[in-house]
């Protein structure tokens, strides 16, 4: 198993969220989160994600547990390790397509040119070639969601962890970017695990899993 998640438990002030998540994924596998708005799945993704600490439990991705890493450990871990792919994209305005999606390479410490280069096959492969010095404002939504993805791949991460990615596009560009979860998973062997409201995207996915007050619950 690529992910193993036991007993995981949070609480803000007196509102007691996730109440014992168990979790185990594997390698290759899309794995969909579904569930009410306030069940917890938000939160969930960010603690497997290892943007929050549970307040119990343990959570292991690749054989390490994230929270034993001090700040400057966990952060390269999250770098190199993980990535994230978001409803709004988050591409820096400022930057063009292939520089967005240069960044997290460059912050590993891969060279500029190596970066770029790594940088334009995967916008290649994505039909994005053309759109790569282009800025995110002059790229369509679905141009800009699928920038995120070149971004999340570049260094090769264990997980990619979608939050709502299909939650702001339209119904075209939704149904693109869940084939291309089954391109990634079938050609890159690359494991998501997704946080949807969306039923077409859940449904594709390998396993879906039902959240209810901080707890899952059997599907129907």
């Amino acid at each position: 198993m690529i992910l193993v998640a036991k007993n995981i438990h949070k609480s803000y002030t007196d509102l007691h969220i996730l109440k014992g998540i168990d979790l185990s994924v594997a390698k290759g596998e899309i794995l969909a989160i579904v569930g009410s708005s306030g069940a917890g799945k938000t939160t969930l993704l960010q603690i497997l994600g290892t943007l929050d600490s549970p307040d119990q439990g343990t959570l292991e991705i690749g054989g390490i547990n994230p929270f034993t890493l001090n700040g400057k450990k966990l952060s390269a871990f999250r770098n190199q390790e993980i990535s994230f792919i978001f409803q709004f994209h988050q591409l820096l305005p400022e930057f063009t397509a292939v520089e967005n999606v240069m960044l997290p390479a460059l912050i590993k410490g891969v060279g500029m040119q190596d970066a770029r280069n790594e940088a334009l096959v995967l916008l290649d492969r994505l039909g994005l070639k053309d759109r790569a010095d282009h800025k995110p404002s002059e790229l369509s939504g679905g141009e800009q969601q699928r920038t995120a993805v070149c971004r999340a791949l570049i260094n090769k991460p264990k997980i990619i962890f979608a939050d709502e990615p299909s939650g702001n596009l339209d119904s075209q560009n939704a149904a693109e970017l869940h084939a291309l979860f089954i391109q990634l998973r079938d050609e890159f062997d690359q494991t998501v695990i997704i946080v949807t409201h969306n039923d077409s995207l859940a449904r594709m996915a390998d396993r879906m899993l039902t959240m209810r007050d901080g707890v899952f619950v059997q599907n129907d």
